[in-house]
């Protein structure tokens, strides 16, 4: 990969949301995001008490445990020009869902509005706001792309991947029937309703097979453990990266395959 370009003072100041399942689950996914993000000339810190964005206490109805997450998330990311995360289902919780959650708290819902106003997913920061394009990255593979729920519905996510994904040297993408369908995951909806979450996957798995790709790419870490789970009970020898990680030149190692 090229040399970041040099941060100044002028540079935007970017705090990196790692996310719960990053930090815990793919720890290698926040150090793709950090090299993107400062190879894209932005200056970038991690707040250290950052904490859940409160999506599955939200979706479970505990509103008043998703209101404290929030105001806690808005204290730690308030500072910084930019919030940027790898993942379309947290920005979307902190873009669509924080003005919800704080709907009737007077002193705190502008503050979400303007979170609101400054929260990216990666992939759309580095395109829109930034203009970037990954240089000397090669990877030589067939992948598909499978798009996740809140990200492309709640935040519009498309192209953006996909244009990244297109200037990386020998990666071919081949279209994956069903990209928009759901995953299964849904947060604690594969917990809750496991036999359906298992036969949606299922269906999921045997579309990426289906496409003869090598490897899985997405944007986000919950869809791509699950499919990435099923297509491994299944026996696949598909390969399932967060597309960070193959833009940061770091697709050494797939989910599933860590220790």
């Amino acid at each position: 990969m090229a040399e970041p370009d040099k941060a100044s003072e002028s540079s935007p100041r970017v705090g990196l949301f790692v996310t719960c399942l990053g930090d815990l689950i793919r720890p290698k996914l926040g150090f793709a995001a950090l090299k993107l993000l400062e190879a894209a000339g932005c200056r970038v810190e991690v707040p250290l008490k950052q904490v859940c964005c409160g999506q599955p206490a939200f979706n479970s109805g505990a509103a008043k445990a998703a209101a404290s997450l929030a105001r806690q998330l808005i204290r730690q990311f308030e500072p910084y020009d930019y919030a940027v995360l790898p993942s379309g289902s947290c920005a979307g919780m902190i873009k669509a869902h924080y003005v919800e959650a704080l709907a009737g708290d007077r002193k705190w819902l502008p503050r979400a509005q303007a979170l609101a106003g400054k929260t990216w997913e990666l992939m759309s920061f580095l395109v829109k706001v930034r203009n970037f394009k990954p240089e000397g990255v090669c990877l030589r593979a067939t992948a598909t792309y499978h798009d996740s729920c809140s990200g492309l519905r709640e935040l519009g996510i498309f192209e953006e991947p996909r244009a990244l994904l297109g200037a990386v040297e020998g990666l071919e993408l081949t279209p994956l029937p069903g990209n928009d369908v759901c995953c299964g995951f849904g947060g604690t909806f594969c917990v809750k309703y496991a036999a359906i979450s298992n036969a949606i996957v299922g269906d999921k798995a045997k579309a990426v097979e289906g496409t003869g790709a090598a490897l899985l790419l997405g944007g986000d870490l919950g869809c791509l453990m699950n499919i990435a789970g099923k297509l491994s009970r299944n026996g696949s020898k598909v390969r399932v990266m967060h597309a960070a990680e193959v833009l940061a030149g770091m697709g050494d190692t797939a989910i599933g395959e860590e220790g």
